[in-house]
């Protein structure tokens, strides 16, 4: 059995903390060259980028190295620029993946790309213009925004629904998949006769903080509730508000269709109160077990719903796989081989993934700007 250690470096920047995270390599993987950077927020703003990382590190070992966004990225768009420049000084990097690709990244992207033309990049969930996106990275990975603007409504619809309510605010709003996507849910619930609400909720980088937009949450959905029914779906556009959106939905017996990021991880175990260990094998058949038993006895069997992989795990690791096989000589460089990529996913989701590509309003398409999307599992 080949000995394992976690090394965890801590190096002090002039503009922040860098925290490099590796694991020493196993012997196969000690005779191939090349690295991938994988950057991932940290544990607090989503655990499944920040484990999906850890999950490379253990099979990669050194091969990969993993640091994490500052928890205020709004307010760190210096640090984030250092941190990805920092990259450029390792020549083994080839290649790198960004996971959640959050305001400020196109910025660091573009100081790294000053003296590195070599490193293949990867981002997941960009949250900038998707031409400025696609002009700086190789592949785009990224859950199928606008076609949840009509899968969403349906599965609430499914679930019971007559009210769909849509939890956001401005900085979401102002990226243009968000805000297309809502629209898009605007008019789907019209065709399907539901009620659309709008409703605007506190930004966790705001003045109120994260603390703040989460009690936002736990004390709107009730009076929602009060007021259009418990036949009302509830979903929102920011990750740290699903942990007490569901717990909301789930004491108020409404509906949830699905989380931002579709998973069986995003907000339901600690939402449930359900221990969960990503890095232990079947963890997620032990997770999605615990929670239709959980919803069960809760009296909310078939109002809750999510996709059956956790679609942020899936793109790291994907996106990590497919780097792999550029650096290994498998795959070209300049040429996105799509056929491969969607077997690295399906090869993680063990379901069908499908992907398309993304094509503005001009009917410019984006060939490597890809749009992914999945069957609901429902609980």
């Amino acid at each position: 059995m080949k000995n394992r250690w976690i090394i965890t470096t801590a190096v002090v920047l002039a503009l922040g903390l860098f925290t490099v995270v590796s694991i020493a390599p196993a012997a196969e993987a000690a005779a191939k060259k090349g690295k991938v950077a994988i950057v991932t927020n940290t544990v607090s703003q989503n655990e499944e980028e920040y484990r999906s990382a850890q999950e490379m590190v253990k099979k990669y070992g050194d091969r990969i190295v993993h640091v994490t966004w500052p928890d205020n990225f709004m307010a760190e768009q210096e640090q984030m620029v250092s941190i990805v420049a920092k990259l450029a000084y390792d020549p083994e990097i080839k290649a790198l993946i960004i996971n959640q690709a959050v305001p400020g990244t196109n910025a660091a992207v573009d100081k790294l790309l000053e003296t590195r033309k070599d490193i293949f990049i990867v981002y997941a969930t960009p949250q900038e213009n998707p031409p400025d996106v696609a002009a700086r990275a190789q592949l785009i990975i990224q859950p199928d925004e606008l076609g949840m603007g009509d899968a969403i409504p349906i599965q609430a619809k499914k679930l019971g629904a007559k009210t769909f309510v849509h939890y956001s605010f401005p900085r979401h709003m102002s990226q243009v998949l968000l805000s297309s996507r809502r629209e898009l849910m605007r008019k789907k619930c019209a065709e399907i006769g539901l009620e659309f609400v709008d409703a605007t909720a506190p930004d966790p980088t705001g003045d109120s903080g994260l603390p703040g937009a989460q009690q936002f949450i736990l004390e709107d959905v009730p009076k929602m509730v009060a007021k259009y029914g418990k036949d009302t779906a509830f979903f929102s556009t920011n990750c740290a508000m699903q942990i007490p959106l569901i717990k909301a939905v789930v004491d108020a017996k409404a509906i949830y269709p699905q989380p931002c990021c579709p998973s069986p991880y995003h907000g339901f175990p600690t939402a449930l109160g359900i221990q969960s260990n990503t890095e232990k094998q079947g963890n997620l058949q032990h997770v999605i077990a615990e929670t239709k038993r959980i919803l069960k006895e809760k009296g909310v069997s078939g109002r809750l719903s999510t996709w059956p992989v956790p679609v942020a795990m899936m793109a790291t690791v994907a996106g990590t796989e497919y780097a792999m096989k550029i650096i290994n000589g498998e795959v070209a460089f300049d040429k996105l081989n799509v056929p491969v990529l969607e077997k690295c996913m399906a090869d993680y989701a063990k379901v069908k993934v499908t992907t398309n590509p993304y094509i503005d309003e001009a009917g410019k398409k984006y060939p490597t700007y890809l749009f992914v999307l999945m069957d609901f599992l429902t609980y």
